[in-house]
């Protein structure tokens, strides 16, 4: 696969809790080998569980040499970032 293909764009749910990490996890390793976007502008959310979800998709993503983004992250997903103590999960949004 070409390092040069558009990224895939994902938009994150509104509430992202214990219901929404599977389906997050499998939409995420369905894209897994090609640059990626996480639309997060919707997000009011952010649970424990789907934050791990989303650490283990940087990880993934670092360590297949591909690169995984936030874009527009809403005020209430920065906040609960921050509150977890991963602001730096937004890659300099």
């Amino acid at each position: 696969m070409s390092e040069s293909q558009a990224p895939a764009v994902v938009s994150l749910p509104p509430v992202l809790d214990l219901q929404a990490a599977e389906p997050l996890r499998a939409e995420l390793m369905a894209l897994r080998g090609r640059p990626l976007t996480l639309d997060a502008s919707q997000v009011t959310r952010l649970g424990g569980l789907c934050l791990q979800v989303l650490m283990a998709a940087r990880k993934i993503w670092a360590e297949d040499g591909h690169s995984l983004t936030v874009d527009q992250p809403s005020s209430g997903f920065s906040e609960q970032l921050a509150a977890f103590g991963e602001p730096e999960l937004q890659f300099g949004s």
